[in-house]
């Protein structure tokens, strides 16, 4: 009797473990694959620094990484993406700090922020220890529900005068038999009309050692480099400056014609350098460093890069959307 009861009452501690051990395993499964709690933060911001009375664009990023800390990136009014080891944020105030990138002082540069509903706005000290006040909205998705219909071909590129476009600063430009020409660093050149979606052509040519850049509404870099001979980068040709490396390097010879083939749906990037696709479908998360604004719901002009060496362009023709 008395080995009876024990082997019953072994056999209930033993389903009480098993139990136990079965919910365990539940809540350690429920914990593994439940998302983490998600910030208001989170999400991409579209900024606008008053540096010293000029608007200046600048974009944030925040996300999580696992379960307790937001991370991201950062486009300053100068430079390209950066990333953020840890963003701070409680109470609706926020800040991080990261290293400095092209400025001249030695310090990080470092945000303040405050969050309020769809808003956010601070401060900002750059690595020279210039503070500037900032404000920002959530950047729109630019999702398209419906496939472009393309309207017709605009040609910028013709004859012996620049036509539709506009220098910023001392204009160095000149167009000689259709070739837009820019002999030394100088001004950039902009369209006089905006464009929201479209297919470019482009071709251009630059000397060894030069570097230039197509600006897709004005907010978003497509590198111009001599990069014969390198390896895919995200500051070499072909890419979304800072963001997006294309697949593979397809420069030529520095001195011959190259070709760009560029197709811009919202924020969907397809990238075809020289008669080879690099870039398919690809999402741009934000606007690069030289933008010339972060309004990214809005239509923007082309433009092109004259202040950082020499180079020529022809054959510039947008097929806009309709």
């Amino acid at each position: 009797m008395n080995r009876l009861f024990q082997t019953k009452q072994h056999q209930f501690f033993r389903r009480i473990l098993l139990s136990a051990v079965t919910l365990l395993l539940a809540v350690c499964s429920i914990n593994a694959n439940a998302k983490p709690l998600a910030s208001p933060l989170e999400g991409r911001w579209d900024i606008t620094v008053d540096v010293a009375g000029k608007p200046s664009p600048s974009w944030l990023e925040v996300r999580h990484s696992g379960n307790h800390t937001l991370i991201g990136q950062f486009v300053s009014f100068s430079g390209s993406a950066r990333p953020i080891s840890e963003v701070h944020f409680k109470d609706s105030k926020f800040n991080f700090s990261i290293p400095p990138q092209w400025e001249k002082g030695d310090k990080d540069l470092s945000l303040e922020g405050t969050l309020q509903g769809e808003k956010i706005s601070g401060s900002l000290t750059t690595p020279e220890g210039k503070t500037y006040t900032w404000t920002g909205v959530r950047a729109p998705s630019l999702k398209r529900t419906t496939p472009p219909v393309w309207g017709k071909a605009i040609k910028l590129t013709d004859g012996n005068a620049i036509k539709g476009w506009h220098a910023v600063g001392t204009n160095q430009w000149v167009s000689e038999n259709g070739v837009l020409k820019s002999d030394k660093s100088g001004a950039n050149l902009i369209t006089d009309e905006k464009f929201s979606d479209f297919k470019l052509h482009v071709e251009f040519r630059i000397p060894k050692g030069s570097n230039s850049g197509v600006y897709l509404r004005g907010r978003y870099e497509m590198q111009v480099t001599d990069g014969k001979g390198l390896e895919p980068a995200v500051d070499q040709l072909g890419a979304v400056y800072g963001f997006i490396s294309p697949s593979e390097m397809m420069a030529k010879e520095p001195g011959e014609w190259q070709s760009f083939d560029i197709t811009l749906i919202g924020r969907m990037l397809t990238l075809v350098v020289n008669g080879k696709t690099v870039i398919t479908n690809q999402e741009i998360p934000g606007i690069t460093g030289g933008a010339l604004d972060s309004n990214e719901g809005e239509p923007g002009p082309l433009y092109i890069q004259g202040d950082h060496g020499p180079v020529e362009y022809r054959n510039i023709i947008i097929t806009p959307a309709k």
